[in-house]
């Protein structure tokens, strides 16, 4: 469950989607979002699934790499799936002893699936494309208007920049962890549910230690390189906007003000 590319894990590359600036990209997710949950009508989940496949087609990362990324969400998507077909109240299509599935339960369960889907392959998508500290310029950025309210906007920029560095390094503790653990005889797959709750004890213990010796290492080297709270610091290079970067902010919008018209229509 842990091979492959993490999720939040820059991958460099040279697409369009790269390309832009991390601005552009926030915006459009910004913008995304809304219309993927207020999509309740045929046109608008085609223009929102449409949206989100040109930026995942124009991304230039491969379809098994948003798989691998994905892999360990996706059982959570399905187990959402099956929550809302078993809970919701309807007319029963499937009644087999306690189990009862309707069709306004497929429905929901499907609607939650996609939406879902799509909000995870946007989040990838950014992080995919956009390397930490330019994703972390770009939030400093957009907050900035709170910087009046005395809000620390770049510590707070610099939190998130932080916690998405360090998914790929809990994956990748974990998957050391693990190898090491079945190399040694360890076996997660046998025995019961309580079992195998148990035998994730010694997997768990040493890797919050190891995820605790990394986060202490890192406030070392920030104290090492005379990291201040709240002192000026300058950019190695500055955001700037495209014709491009124009066009997507345009092409978002239009696509929430036609979600928002197909809604109330």
């Amino acid at each position: 469950m842990l091979n492959g590319i993490s999720m939040g894990q820059y991958l460099p590359g040279r697409s369009p989607v790269h390309g832009l600036d991390p601005r552009t990209k926030l915006a459009g997710v910004a913008l995304a979002v809304p219309a993927v949950l207020l999509s309740n009508s045929w046109p608008a989940v085609l223009a929102v699934t449409l949206w989100v496949a040109l930026g995942v087609g124009f991304s230039g990362v491969g379809p098994g790499v948003y798989w691998r990324s994905l892999k360990p969400l996706w059982l959570l998507l399905l187990l959402s799936f099956l929550l809302q077909a078993l809970l919701t109240p309807g007319e029963p299509l499937v009644y087999i002893k306690w189990i009862k599935i309707s069709q306004a339960g497929l429905v929901q369960g499907g609607w939650l699936f996609w939406r879902l889907s799509l909000l995870l392959l946007l989040a990838t998508t950014v992080t995919f494309t956009t390397s930490p500290l330019r994703l972390t310029n770009a939030l400093e950025w957009l907050l900035a208007p709170l910087s009046r309210l005395k809000v620390p906007v770049r510590e707070i920029a610099m939190i998130m920049n932080l916690a998405l560095r360090f998914v790929p390094t809990m994956f990748d503790e974990a998957r050391l962890l693990l190898a090491a653990l079945q190399s040694r005889g360890a076996d997660f797959t046998r025995g019961n549910v309580r079992e195998r709750v148990r035998g994730l004890v010694p997997f768990m213990v040493p890797l919050l230690a190891n995820i605790f010796r990394r986060a202490d290492e890192l406030a070392l080297a920030m104290e090492l390189r005379c990291y201040q709270v709240g002192a000026a610091r300058s950019r190695m290079t500055e955001l700037r906007l495209n014709t491009l970067d124009y066009a997507v902010i345009a092409a978002a919008f239009s696509l929430l003000t036609l979600v928002l018209i197909w809604a109330r229509t």
